[in-house]
């Protein structure tokens, strides 16, 4: 159903079961997939596709032009959504500030009232970032990551698969997986009762743990902790988490500032 005050561009594309709410504007390049709900006085404007069975709520903006100074409207440049997201009311999401460049959100998110995703951020598959969480410009939130409400994080920077982040905190280096997080660039454990949820074994948690310890308990700097972590065995949970450090940006992984235990 589409309501009788929505305006839709000529050439935007609709799929079965698209409901669109009152006041509503949706630009001539938009594609959305079937099944998909849009609330009341959202704007949808650009190149941008939003999948199947997505739920968008009252007021939010998605392709809006990116906030950097640099950025010419000439640019070709888009937001890709793929399905089953739940995004509420007031949410920005701002479309790829270089030429051809793309804002990505996965499947099965969920982003609550009045976030933030800037030009050329790239959101995974099952996070929940909470209300008035901001991402800078290319920004990387891997899958099932939990970010608190409020929270700020530094443009270029990376948030790893399975990190939880307490509300009101702000960052402006990486956040290794399976991480908790809070403060200011501050890294406090491991989210055990996460890793558990999601179905990691024992051996997994304790491969886990070791990693950890190594990195931030060893005495080694990051650099000399990535050579030991090259001599020792890891399965897949364990390369994870050191191919994720070692692809660190200029900022570095934010350091570790908890009591000293990584117990399960």
């Amino acid at each position: 159903m589409i309501h009788l005050t929505a305006i839709i561009g000529s050439g935007a594309k609709l799929g079965e079961k698209v409901e669109i709410g009152p006041h509503t504007i949706v630009g001539g390049e938009v594609i959305i997939g079937d099944g998909t709900i849009i609330g009341a006085n959202a704007i949808i404007e650009g190149e941008v596709v939003i999948g199947r069975g997505n739920r968008i709520g009252h007021g939010t903006i998605i392709g809006g032009e990116p906030q950097d100074v640099s950025f010419s409207p000439s640019r070709r440049s888009r937001v890709e959504i793929g399905d089953n997201n739940l995004v509420r009311e007031y949410c920005t999401i701002h479309r790829g500030t270089i030429e051809g460049s793309a804002t990505r959100i996965g499947d099965e998110n969920f982003l609550m009232a009045g976030v933030h995703v800037g030009h050329n951020c790239d959101v995974g598959n099952k996070t929940i970032i909470a209300n008035n969480v901001l991402l800078g410009g290319n920004v990387t939130v891997a899958d099932r990551a939990f970010l608190g409400g409020g929270t700020t994080f530094h443009q270029n920077m990376r948030v790893g698969r399975l990190v939880m982040v307490q509300g009101s905190s702000a960052f402006g280096r990486d956040l290794p997986p399976f991480t908790l997080a809070a403060e200011r660039n501050a890294v406090f454990g491991l989210n055990i009762i996460g890793l558990r949820r999601a179905g990691f074994s024992a051996a997994q948690r304790d491969e886990i743990k070791r990693a950890f310890k190594l990195l931030y308990f060893s005495g080694l700097n990051t650099r000399q902790a990535l050579e030991r972590s090259r001599e020792m065995k890891w399965t897949q949970v364990g390369s994870e988490f050191f191919d994720f450090v070692t692809e660190a940006g200029k900022r570095g992984i934010c350091p570790y500032r908890g009591d000293g235990s990584a117990e399960d």
